[in-house]
């Protein structure tokens, strides 16, 4: 705009001295009137530049301005726009945040975050075929009925309850299935015992303790808890759910009791150890003596080979008010073996002097004593996925210096399937044959005095656990 009023004045300029130069020559007074005149024009014309240049440039400085409101209300427009994008990008995410803090949610801390629930079921259907001195006995012998039937063995309900990093509890229960009779005569008749009294009875607490963790290598547990020997052989044995373990098939140990434990594991559990004071008669019978009992066990495990040794002493809960004892019970026990992924493969001995068997009580014996040994060895192999084979066999001399011809030989084969981490399924055939005597097991009473005994079974097996 300032060019353009620069242009305006140039134009008059140039009109006046055009006109000037056109002009003819007069008079000298009407030449000074004529300039005089243009001279006022001029004037006027330069006023009204000047006029329309000032307007010009405050109309060009309020647009200026304008432009700068506007650029600033745009950006001011941008910015909420983008702020408004953001709040909706923001609020779209509000749902999966939810979700993701639903799944993860939890409710405030209680007991329960430091309880678990477990349990395992041991049962199985099977044809039982039981024989003395080749006969089949009649009705029920030794609590073992020849046929074919479904027996829950074992049924384990566990509670434990974590209080602190150090104390913790546990409570199991055992509930075997006692077999029996039925019948209609008085239950509560106590003075005369029978078989039908034991049905329904076989509810027992296994185990009930409060322990201390003071480190991995020390561990404290109070009541009545795993003994050191027989769970260990289950752990690397690993069908329980077959057959109980050498010492515990044939009595000659038990796989808890009541008293003091301390164990642990050194040098990520190379080595570990267990020491137990307890009162010997087992966790099913709970007494009060004047003496305690000692079982202890220290093994090595190494790149899948495993040695155990381990042993006991004690009066087997028999040390009572009022009654004498003559001696005390000894045990020794070993175990070696290789374990991995594919198959096991294990044997375990044992030595035994003065252990109660088959209703022979030497420790309150004056003139009666006793040795007992035997042993077992056993493998499996994990031919397939998800499938085993197994065997096993047992040799066993119950009494050698009372009773020396009487020994007792068991196996059992069979094929296990695995279809989830919680049940096993296995064929099993077993066989135990007492020769010259009768021997106590977990399947019964064997033979009879001087007469031979067999024991045949043959079914499914199995375990449940969680």
């Amino acid at each position: 705009m300032s060019l353009l009023a620069g242009a305006g004045l140039s134009a008059l300029a140039l009109v006046g001295a055009a006109t000037a130069a056109d002009a003819k020559p007069t008079k000298r007074r009407h030449v000074a009137a004529a300039s005089s005149s243009q001279a006022e024009e001029i004037k006027l014309l330069k006023q009204q530049v000047e006029m329309l240049t000032a307007r010009l440039d405050a109309a060009e400085a309020a647009q200026q301005q304008t432009q700068v409101q506007a650029q600033a209300a745009n950006d001011q427009a941008q910015a909420a726009i983008s702020q408004a994008q953001a709040a909706t990008a923001a609020t779209s995410k509000v749902p999966e945040q939810v979700k993701s803090q639903m799944a993860t949610w939890k409710p405030k801390g209680g007991w329960w975050d430091t309880t678990t629930f477990s349990g395992r079921m041991y049962f199985n259907i099977s044809n039982i075929s039981q024989k003395n001195g080749g006969i089949k006995p009649i009705g029920t012998t030794n609590g073992t009925t020849n046929g074919t039937g479904f027996n829950i063995k074992r049924f384990y309900l566990g509670v434990d309850h974590k209080f602190d990093d150090i104390f913790s509890g546990n409570l199991t229960m055992d509930i075997a299935n006692v077999v029996g009779r039925t019948s209609s005569t008085n239950f509560n008749n106590l003075s005369a015992p029978s078989d039908a009294q034991l049905v329904g009875r076989g509810f027992y607490v296994k185990k009930a303790y409060l322990q201390a963790k003071l480190n991995p290598a020390l561990i404290i547990r109070v009541g009545a808890a795993d003994m050191p020997w027989v769970p260990y052989v289950e752990n690397i044995y690993g069908l329980r759910h077959i057959e109980n373990t050498l010492i515990d098939r044939v009595s000659f140990g038990t796989s808890a009791d009541w008293g003091v434990h301390v164990l642990g594991d050194v040098k990520d559990g190379i080595l570990s150890y267990q020491f137990s004071v307890v009162d010997g008669a087992g966790y099913r019978n709970v007494k009060v003596t004047k003496s305690v009992d000692f079982e202890g066990r220290v093994s090595t495990q190494y790149k899948g080979f495993f040695a155990g040794v381990g042993g006991y002493v004690g009066k087997l809960g028999n040390d009572v008010q009022g009654v004498p004892t003559y001696h005390t019970a000894k045990r020794f026990d070993a175990l070696a073996g290789y374990k991995n992924k594919m198959f096991t493969i294990g044997g375990e001995y044992f030595y035994a002097k003065n252990y109660n068997n088959n209703g022979s009580n030497y420790i309150t014996s004056a003139t009666l004593s006793d040795k007992s040994e035997g042993y077992s060895v056993f493998a499996n192999v994990n031919f397939a996925p998800k499938w085993s084979a197994f065997g096993r066999y047992d040799f066993v001399k119950p009494r050698k210096e009372q009773f020396d011809r009487v020994k007792d030989n068991y196996f059992n084969v069979g094929v296990q399937y695995s279809p989830a981490k919680i049940v096993d399924l296995a064929l099993v055939y077993k066989r135990d044959k007492v020769d010259n005597g009768t021997i106590a097991t977990s399947n019964g009473n064997i033979g009879l005095a001087g007469v031979s005994g067999t024991y045949d079974e043959f079914g499914l097996f199995g375990q449940f656990r969680f």
